[in-house]
C-alpha cells in the first residue's frame, strides 16, 4: 500500500518513461505474455495487415496498454481535482449532456479502450453514477482503488445479481449508469456474436437493459493526446435502433459494432492483450503458446 502512494508524488512524466520502459523488454519476448495475446487478436481481428504491419500495431498498443496501467495508478493516487486537469479536449459534449436529460436515463458504454479511469472524475462532474465493482484479487491494490473511488462518491454495486438490479433501478428512475461491455463473460451471461469478424462470448447485460429501460446509451473513451500532453474524451452517440432489438443476439451484435466503431478511431489504444476470442469453442486453444 505505501508503495502505492509513491504514485502521487511522481511525475506523470517519469511514470509514462517507465511504462514505456516496461514495454520495451515485454516487446522484446514476443513468444510470451501481454505481446503474444495482442499479436494472436489482432491477427484476428486485422487479417488483411501485412505480418509486418501487424507486429509494428502489436508493440504499439503494448507500450499503450502498459501506459493505461501505470497512468490509471497515478490517478487513483491523486485528488479528482488532477485527474480532471488532465482532460484538455472533450468532443462532442453536447452528446453526454444532452443524454443526461433522457428521462429514460442513460447507460455510458466504456469499453477498454484508451485510460478510462482518467474521466472517471470528469464523469462525475455530472451526477453520481451507478457502477458495477469487480474486486480486484490484490486487497492492497483493490483497497487502493476503491478508496480512490470512495472519493468520487460513486456507487458501487457488486458484479451480481444485486449489482444488476440496482442498475436496472437506476436505469429507471432517470439515473446514469456506466458498463465496461467488452469483458469476456461467463457463459451464462453471454451470447455468441461477431467481435471484429469473429464469432466470440459477449456480455448481454448492457443490451438487456436497454431492451428494458429504453435508455439512452453513449460510449465514452479517453485518449492521450500526442507528446503526452494530457488527454482527449470522445463522446459517441450510440443511436442504431438494432441496439434495442428484441433478438438479443441481434442487440449484441450491434452493441460490438459500435464498440468496434470506437476501437477503429484508434486501434492502438485498444487494450488487446487479454483473451478477448477465448469464449469461442472454435478457438479453445488459440492462446496456447507454441
Amino acid at each position: 500500500m505505501q508503495i502505492l502512494k509513491l504514485f502521487r508524488y511522481l511525475p506523470l512524466t517519469v511514470i509514462q518513461a517507465s511504462a514505456r520502459m516496461a514495454a520495451w523488454f515485454i516487446n522484446q519476448k514476443p513468444s510470451t505474455g501481454m505481446f503474444w495475446k495482442t499479436s494472436i487478436n489482432l491477427k484476428l481481428a486485422y487479417p488483411d495487415l501485412t505480418d509486418q504491419q501487424r507486429q509494428q500495431l502489436a508493440k504499439e498498443s503494448v507500450t499503450k496498454q502498459c501506459l493505461s496501467y501505470a497512468e490509471s495508478l497515478k490517478c487513483w493516487a491523486m485528488p479528482p481535482e488532477w485527474s480532471i486537469e488532465q482532460i484538455k479536449v472533450v468532443h462532442h459534449l453536447e452528446v453526454f449532456k444532452n443524454a443526461l436529460n433522457d428521462l429514460h436515463g442513460v447507460l455510458i458504454i466504456v469499453p477498454h479502450l484508451g485510460t478510462w479511469e482518467m474521466m472517471n472524475a470528469w464523469i462525475h462532474q455530472y451526477g453520481i453514477p451507478t457502477i458495477m465493482y469487480k474486486p480486484i484479487k490484490d486487497q492492497s491494490i483493490n483497497h487502493f482503488v476503491l478508496q480512490a473511488r470512495e472519493r468520487l462518491n460513486a456507487t458501487l454495486v457488486p458484479t451480481n445479481a444485486n449489482g444488476v438490479k440496482t442498475l436496472f433501478k437506476n436505469l429507471k428512475q432517470g439515473g446514469f449508469s456506466i458498463i465496461l461491455p467488452d469483458h469476456v463473460p461467463h457463459p451464462s451471461g453471454g451470447v455468441i456474436v461477431p467481435f471484429f469478424g469473429i464469432n466470440c462470448l459477449t456480455s448481454t447485460l448492457a443490451s438487456k437493459m436497454a431492451q428494458k429501460t429504453h435508455c439512452r446509451l453513449i460510449g465514452l473513451s479517453c485518449i492521450r493526446r500526442n507528446n503526452d500532453d494530457g488527454f482527449e474524451v470522445y463522446c459517441d452517440d450510440l443511436n442504431d435502433p438494432k441496439l434495442y432489438d428484441t433478438d438479443i443476439e441481434i442487440a449484441t451484435t450491434a452493441l460490438n459494432q459500435a464498440i468496434e466503431k470506437m476501437i477503429k478511431r484508434f486501434p492502438a489504444e485498444y487494450m488487446w492483450g487479454y483473451k478477448r476470442f477465448r469464449g469461442n469453442p472454435e478457438l479453445k486453444n488459440i492462446y496456447k503458446i507454441n
